[in-house]
């Protein structure tokens, strides 16, 4: 009796074992996988971007977190400079995140102005594409930045044609944005996707959540 008891023992003692490692394995499987997927959505659906500075404003302000669709255009590979499968062009009006041309290792968020082929030209702050004014409801105008340290108003721009595959683009604080008027054109192969809603935002100064703005769309 007093071995058949041990021996029971002992089968209970290798059975837990068994279940602990087992239960060890479940969760480091369930971490990695849930790694894998976080990865896989920011590759190739989804990623998130955090606003720095005003030059979106009134669309964007500082402070404001927000959603990117990398899937917008179509699907590419990590690394790769063309997409795998293209489904649409980003479109006059779109909020789009791109590389920055001037240094690759940071991202901008512009709107886009004018497409490949468009001759742009801006008199007195107005925008022409093909020679025809065009409505311009984002617009914003706050005045030169007296901070801006040499970045002045650029009221007058082109006529330039822009090259075909790239973009011609524009930040909404007209006035204080560092965009296609002083550095050129985005390739369309840098555009990593469309902006389409602010998930979290904070107040700057004093870290107060701005309830009001999340959820919203970004048009």
């Amino acid at each position: 009796m007093a071995s058949n008891k041990v021996r029971e023992e002992s089968v209970a003692i290798v059975k837990e074992g068994k279940k602990t490692k087992s239960t060890v394995r479940e969760y480091i499987e369930a971490i990695l996988m849930a790694l894998v997927l976080a990865l896989f959505i920011r590759t190739f659906i989804v990623q998130a971007f955090k606003i720095p500075s005003g030059s979106m404003i009134p669309t964007l302000v500082i402070g404001d977190h927000i959603l990117v669709n990398k899937l917008s255009y179509g699907v590419r590979i990590p690394f790769w400079d063309n997409y795998l499968v293209e489904f649409r062009k980003p479109e006059r009006g779109d909020v789009v995140v791109f590389i920055f041309p001037e240094d690759r290792s940071k991202d901008f968020i512009k709107r886009v102005i004018a497409l490949g082929g468009d001759i742009v030209e801006i008199r007195d702050k107005k925008i022409y594409i093909n020679n025809q004014p065009v409505n311009d409801p984002h617009g914003h105008f706050e005045g030169d930045d007296p901070l801006g340290g040499g970045l002045h108003l650029r009221d007058d721009y082109g006529p330039r044609r822009v090259p075909e595959n790239q973009l011609f683009v524009m930040g909404d604080n007209r006035d204080r944005s560092y965009d296609s008027r002083f550095w050129g054109f985005v390739d369309l192969k840098d555009v990593k996707g469309k902006a389409f809603l602010i998930y979290w935002s904070w107040d700057g100064s004093d870290r107060w959540v701005r309830w009001e703005r999340i959820g919203d769309l970004i048009y």
